[in-house]
C-alpha cells in the first residue's frame, strides 16, 4: 500500500506545472485516491491503537459493582485476616465483584488498617469503596468483641462473656461443668505429685479478645477459648517442656503459671515468682503460703478478695479450702485463673535462683526476692516504707 502511494505521488510530480489536460486530470484523481487511502490507513491504525489501549487497560481496572448494593448479608471477618483474605470473603458473599477492586479501594484508604474482626451487616453487590466504608463503620459491626484480661478467674470470665454476648452467666457455668467436652484433653488433668486435680475449666480459658458470632452459644464460646489455649500452649511446646525440664506434669506447670500470674506485679517478675513456687513445692517440700489461693477460695464462695494485710488467720488456714497453701504443702487443687502467654513462659523457664520469699516493694508492683526469712523481713520493711500496706499482717 505504501509503494502504491509513493507511485501516485511520483506521477503527480512528473506531470509538471505546464502539463494540463487529460494527464493533469489523471494526476489530480490519483492524488485524491492517495489522500483517501492515507486517511483510511490512519483510521485503521488509530482504531487498532484504541482497541489495544482498551484491552491493556482492562488488565488494570478491577471488576467492580456500582452503588450501595441490594439485599443485606452478614459477613464475618476473622482476627488478623489480610486485605486479600477479607476481599475473598466479600467476593464469596457477593458483596464485591472482585478481590482486586477491594484491595485497590483499601490501599487508597489509610484507615483500612483499622478494620476490626467481627460480624458485619453489608449488602450484596456493593461498590468496593462502599463496602470498605461499611467495614470501617462501627455501626455495621454486630459483634463488638469480648476481651478477657490475663489473670481472670473462670467465674470472672463468665461474667465478662455474659456482658459481651448477652448469654446468661448460668449458661456458661453449665457448659463449663465438663471441660473435656469443651475440648480439654483428659491427660491435661494428670498430676505427678499424687494430688487430686480440680478437673474444671479454670486455667484453660485463654485470655484474649474474642469476636463471637452473634448467634454463638455458651458452649461454642468456651470451646473457642479452650481451642485457643491448646493452640498457644501447643505452639510453645508447653506440655513437653515442663515435663522434660521441670519434671512436673503440664497441669502442675499450668497451676504454677496461674499462681505467678496472680502474684507478680510486673511481667519481669513472672519467671522469678514461678521459681519460688517450684522451690517451695518441689525442692523444700514446704507450704507455698501464697495469699492469692486464699482469695481465690473466698471468691469461689461469693466473697470479696482481700488485701494481703487484711486476710484473717482463720481464712488463710481454713481446712475446708482445697486451695489452701498456708499450711498445706505443695501446689493447690488446680489453677486459680487464666494465665497469659508470658506467665506460661515463666512457668516453663523460671529464672534460676534459690529464692523462697518475695514481696511487692513499690507501687509499680516490683517484687524483692529473698532466700531467708530474715532477708524477707527486711524487704517487708522496705515495702512498708514505700507505702505498701503489709505491716498489719
Amino acid at each position: 500500500m505504501i509503494d502504491e502511494l509513493d507511485v501516485a505521488f511520483e506521477e503527480d510530480a512528473e506531470s509538471g506545472g505546464s502539463r494540463r489536460g487529460n494527464r493533469a486530470g489523471k494526476g489530480r484523481g490519483r492524488s485524491a485516491v492517495a489522500l483517501v487511502m492515507t486517511l483510511l490507513l490512519f483510521a485503521v491504525l488509530g482504531g487498532g491503537v484504541y482497541f489495544g489501549y482498551t484491552k491493556v487497560a482492562s488488565f488494570f481496572v478491577a471488576a467492580d459493582y456500582e452503588g450501595s448494593g441490594s439485599t443485606p448479608v452478614e459477613v464475618t471477618i476473622r482476627k488478623n485476616q489480610s486485605l486479600t483474605e477479607i476481599g475473598n470473603e466479600l467476593v464469596e458473599a457477593d458483596v464485591v465483584k472482585s478481590t482486586k477492586a477491594f484491595i485497590q479501594a483499601a490501599e487508597a484508604e489509610p484507615k483500612s488498617e483499622n478494620i476490626q474482626a467481627g460480624t458485619y451487616v453489608l449488602r450484596r453487590q456493593m461498590a468496593a469503596k462502599q463496602a470498605l466504608a461499611q467495614l470501617l463503620d462501627p455501626n455495621t459491626r454486630l459483634s463488638k468483641g469480648v476481651t478477657i484480661p490475663e489473670g481472670k478467674t473462670a467465674k470472672q470470665t463468665y461474667e465478662l462473656l455474659s456482658k459481651g454476648t448477652g448469654i446468661p452467666v448460668k449458661d456458661f457455668e453449665e457448659a463449663a461443668k465438663d471441660p473435656v467436652a469443651l475440648g480439654v484433653p483428659d491427660w491435661w488433668f494428670n498430676r505427678s505429685d499424687g494430688k487430686q486435680s480440680a478437673r474444671s475449666a479454670e486455667g484453660f480459658l485463654f485470655p484474649d479478645t474474642y469476636e463471637f458470632d452473634p448467634k454463638v452459644t455458651a458452649e461454642q464460646a468456651l470451646r473457642t477459648m479452650v481451642e485457643h489455649f491448646l493452640t498457644v500452649t501447643g505452639d510453645m511446646g508447653f506440655a513437653d517442656d515442663v515435663q522434660k525440664n521441670r519434671k512436673v506434669s503440664p497441669y502442675e506447670g499450668l497451676i504454677v503459671a496461674s499462681l505467678a500470674q496472680a502474684e507478680a506485679g510486673i511481667t519481669a517478675d513472672l519467671p522469678k515468682v514461678a521459681r519460688v513456687a517450684y522451690n517451695r513445692a518441689y525442692v523444700k517440700d514446704m507450704p507455698l503460703q501464697f495469699d492469692v489461693t486464699t482469695n481465690y477460695w473466698l471468691q469461689l464462695n461469693g466473697k470479696d478478695p482481700k488485701h494481703s494485710g487484711e486476710l484473717l488467720t482463720k481464712e488463710m488456714e481454713d481446712p475446708k479450702n482445697p486451695y489452701n497453701t498456708e499450711i498445706v504443702k505443695g501446689l493447690p487443687l488446680g489453677p486459680i485463673n487464666s494465665p497469659g502467654k508470658a506467665a506460661l513462659i515463666g512457668s516453663m523457664k523460671p529464672t534460676t535462683g534459690p529464692w523462697l520469699f518475695f514481696v511487692a516493694v513499690d507501687k509499680s508492683g516490683r517484687s524483692a526476692f529473698a532466700v531467708t526469712d530474715a532477708e524477707h523481713q527486711k524487704n517487708v520493711q522496705k515495702a512498708c516504707a514505700n507505702g505498701i500496706d503489709l505491716c498489719g499482717k
